[in-house]
């Protein structure tokens, strides 16, 4: 079995929404590359990006 580790951006910060809800984030990060390489360090082979601004605003 492969864990894929998952990063949620928005506004340009990793996040995680409280249920979904974006006006209650909690902000991780504000460099998303250096949480994908602590990923990569850690032996990820893959990374699952989420652009919750586009989820947020997609037609």
């Amino acid at each position: 079995m492969e864990v894929i580790p998952a990063i949620d951006i928005k506004d340009g910060a990793c996040v995680r929404l409280y249920q979904g809800d974006f006006a209650q984030e909690t902000i991780y990060s504000s460099d998303p590359v250096s949480v994908a390489r602590q990923w990569e360090e850690m032996g990820a082979s893959r990374i699952h990006l989420v652009d919750l601004n586009g989820a947020l605003t997609a037609i």
